[in-house]
């Protein structure tokens, strides 16, 4: 039974004698070390999180193919959020004579709720921020559609019955990055205007969207009620629908994040272990004179647990108060950086912090300590004899597991916590392997070495299970570093390498099969580079298997049901190209005798469909059907044309369709558009040049995110790293004492400590460097979606660096030998 006052005056009396400072220490760096990382981590998601609701206008949207009505105003209307709303449909657009479709957006006020418009408000001035959005009796237009009607500011523009002034050409527009596949210029205007147009008519295809957005648990409640409550035609938006270029960049952060509180997590583990084991053995002389003046067992663990829950309060505590201090500094760096308000801190990762050092101290502390109880009263003489616990065998196993369950709970991802306890184990067991190879050798070779060198190595194999322990814990905690930095680098510079300068900006569609070679010659003419052209078709699905399929097969608000309710737009091709790999079946080769489907994989899940399925679409009236023979992952990042669904090549000749390319324009060629569509009327071309821009921010912004908490972790791994080594020099410190008395030279005493330190630390850096290679080429092709090449030479490098770490740690931490008088180290020692 645990007595609080005994053990608060142990906790007292060690503080004051200095036998639990390092345990202390090491809690304390291990809790701001991963409060410090969650706070950062929950900031800056949190913060990216509202960034990337500003490429949707608000937190959620509701869309439907009927005006909103209730529950859901009334639900957008509750305490804590606001809400707006947009009309799109297609319209006729006139501007002189020059007649064109046009995608129109009408908007209420308020719009947008999150994110803004940039505006050129006169031709050849700056770009600036809306106020808000068109005033009555005027429109704004893209800058791609001003170009296809020829449109200058300030020009008359017909929509429906009315006319109004083109007031300013949008640049960027809030959630343009959702669906920039749209084929019409784009007007916006007043949604007070819209009535006196006379386009809303019975049968006019308008998409209406209810935008809303509040605090986060304002948001989340009504997504929740909302989901709930929709009917036929409605669905929900969220950022998470984001384009996938977007999406990516944003989970693969997310990922990262998670990955680098594993980092923290593994990391505290291994300097409170180191940690608690010093501290168990400076104890055993003690409960050793406490059973000779009979004390039981139950007192002995009761005042030692005791202490360690006090000791754990404690230490979590100033964590958590000095990760409060750490990230209040970070974080003001990176909102300026990020040019983004950051959040609030969170209780969250206070709350966690406070859970992960209470965990992981009773986990690794507790089974030295309760093999205090065991310690014989004959110790008192014989200081060989250390006492066995087998119960503490138990709490070891519990206290894996619950570091197991951290681990999960940490990771946020199966696959990233089951690969990050597969490589601690097989890492540990290999280290513990190779450490006791290098004990076998060091015994062998010890007697044909001399001087410092000889002594040096010697204590590696003199205290075994010493530095079997230490070797453990400096590979395992150079692992984790090491992981966190081959991530980091693959994953910046996959980021960086995206979207390279030749990434197309203009998507040219409606390409006519007697077009295709006019319109080569015609960017040719532009010095843009020859074009792939890519056949296109639109159809609906009709059958799956030979059973009918509409949207009612598919689950109600289900991404099957939506694509199930529209049109497909389908494709074919010759070969695979780059930017398309196959995961499952096999791809044409040649002209199949009969119709073969290639289908993106994720796409594939959605609706439910494997290799070998026969589908059949609906084209005008004709059949097409096809077996799926592969499916196929699809860099999105590349902004090259890619279909979900693709047919083997000449499937598609007996179907009337256009082509589809997209070409990089130079910089410099303002009026390419309306040249390309005075050429060539019936073309669209789409400007994304302002969704890049979009994609290109996010991925900076998330880059700087990902520095921010590498550096920090690295920083925080580095001085957890330093308690764990600093946690067991007790028997060197007092070998070096005895050495001094004996005549031993400060130069010999560092010397035979740098052989030991070099020895453990070359030994733990080459192992840490090659587990972590192997684990985060795991960890990059199975969690972040990543190619993984080995660099050997990285490796090596954090190998070496490893190797430097753990000799300066240890050089740093016995310190005290050359320093202090060998008398005061002896008494100190042997108190």
């Amino acid at each position: 039974m645990i007595s609080p006052a005994l053990a608060l005056r142990q906790l007292r009396r060690d503080l004051a004698s200095g036998d639990v400072r390092i345990l202390l220490a090491a809690l304390v760096l291990a809790v701001t070390a991963v409060c410090a990382v969650g706070f950062i981590t929950d900031r800056a998601e949190r913060a990216l999180a509202q960034e990337a609701n500003r490429l949707l206008g608000g937190d959620v949207v509701v869309r439907a193919d009927s005006p909103i009505e209730e529950p859901l105003r009334s639900l957008a209307a509750a305490p804590g959020l606001a809400s707006t709303e947009t009309w799109s449909f297609p319209s006729m657009v006139r501007v002189g004579d020059s007649l064109r479709l046009g995608d129109l957006k009408a908007m209420a006020e308020g719009f947008p709720l999150r994110g803004q418009f940039i505006v050129l408000e006169s031709a050849g001035g700056p770009e600036s921020v809306a106020p808000g959005i068109p005033a009555p009796g005027t429109i704004w237009m893209s800058r791609a559609g001003a170009d296809a009607l020829d449109a200058r500011i300030g020009d008359s523009v017909g929509i429906g019955s009315s006319q109004l002034r083109l007031a300013a050409l949008v640049v960027q527009e809030p959630d343009a990055a959702l669906d920039y596949f749209n084929t019409a210029p784009r007007v916006f205007l007043n949604l007070a205007d819209l009535p006196a147009t006379d386009l809303v008519q019975p049968g006019s295809r308008i998409s209406y969207r209810l935008v809303v957005a509040g605090d986060a648990s304002s948001v989340e409640r009504f997504t929740t009620v909302a989901g709930e409550n929709l009917g036929r035609g409605q669905r929900l938006e969220t950022a998470a629908e984001a384009r996938p270029e977007i999406r990516r960049a944003l989970d693969r952060a997310d990922r990262f994040l998670g990955l680098a509180a594993l980092v923290s997590v593994v990391l505290a583990a291994v300097a409170v272990a180191m940690a608690a084991r010093r501290h168990s053995a400076r104890h055993l002389q003690g409960a050793a004179v406490m059973r000779c003046l009979g004390a039981s067992q139950a007192t002995l663990v009761g005042i030692h647990v005791g202490e360690l829950v006090l000791l754990g309060l404690l230490g979590s505590l100033l964590g958590v108060v000095l990760a409060y201090g750490l990230q209040w500094g970070v974080a003001g760096w990176l909102a300026s950086a990020l040019k983004l308000d950051l959040p609030a801190a969170g209780l969250r990762p206070a709350l966690e912090g406070l859970g992960v050092g209470m965990t992981v101290l009773l986990a690794f502390a507790v089974p030295p300590v309760l093999a205090l109880r065991r310690v014989p009263a004959l110790r008192v003489l014989r200081r060989d004899l250390d006492p066995t616990e087998p119960a503490a065998w138990v709490v070891g196993v519990a206290g894996l597991a619950g570091l197991a369950a951290l681990l999960w709970w940490k990771a946020g991802s199966a696959t990233l916590g089951t690969a990050m306890l597969v490589g601690i184990v097989v890492t540990v067991g290999v280290l513990a392997l190779l450490a006791w190879g290098l004990i076998l050798l060091m015994r062998r070779l010890r007697t044909r070495l001399r001087g410092p060198l000889r002594y040096g190595l010697a204590n590696v194999s003199r205290r075994a299970g010493a530095s079997i322990a230490q070797v453990s814990a400096l590979g395992l905690g150079l692992m984790a570093l090491l992981l966190l930095t081959f991530v980091r680098t693959d994953l910046l510079d996959r980021w960086r390498n995206a979207m390279p300068a030749d990434a197309p900006n203009r998507f040219i569609v409606n390409v006519q099969p007697d077009q295709v070679q006019p319109v080569r010659d015609f960017l040719a003419a532009q010095g843009v580079a020859e074009p792939e052209l890519y056949p296109m078709i639109r159809a609906r699905l009709v059958e799956v298997n030979g059973e009918v399929a509409t949207g009612d097969s598919f689950p109600e608000g289900s991404r099957g049901r939506r694509m199930a309710e529209r049109e497909f737009n389908l494709s074919s091709a010759d070969g695979l190209r780059a930017d398309n790999q196959v995961t499952s079946g096999r791809f044409w080769t040649g002209v199949p005798a009969q119709t073969e489907l290639s289908v993106e994989e994720e796409f594939a899940e959605s609706m439910g469909w494997t290799v070998g399925d026969q589908v059949t679409f609906d084209v005008a009236g004709s059949r097409y059907a096809g077996r799926i023979t592969s499916l196929r992952k699809v860099d999105w990042e590349s902004f090259r044309p890619n279909f979900f669904v693709i047919g083997s090549p000449g499937s598609l000749d007996e179907f009337s369709g256009s082509h589809i390319t997209a070409v990089k324009v130079p910089e410099g060629r303002p009026r390419f558009t309306a040249e390309l569509v005075s050429a060539f009327p019936n073309l669209s071309v789409i400007d994304i040049d302002a969704v890049l821009d979009q994609v290109r921010g996010t991925v900076e912004q998330v880059s700087l995110v990902v520095e921010a908490v590498f550096g920090f972790s690295l920083l925080a791994g580095l001085l957890v790293l330093l308690a764990a080594v600093s946690a067991s020099q007790d028997e060197r410190l007092l070998e070096g004492g005895v050495m001094r008395v004996l005549g031993g030279s400060g130069r010999q005493l560092r010397l035979a400590q740098a052989s030991e330190f070099a020895a453990i630390g070359l030994l733990s850096g080459v192992v840490a460097a090659i587990a972590a290679s192997v684990l985060a080429g795991v960890i990059a092709k199975e969690v972040f979606d990543l190619p993984w090449q080995t660099d050997w030479g990285l490796a090596a490098s954090g190998a070496l660096a490893g190797t430097v770490a753990a000799l300066l740690a240890g050089m740093w931490a016995t310190r005290r030998i050359v320093r202090v008088p060998p008398s005061v180290t002896l008494r100190e020692l042997d108190a």
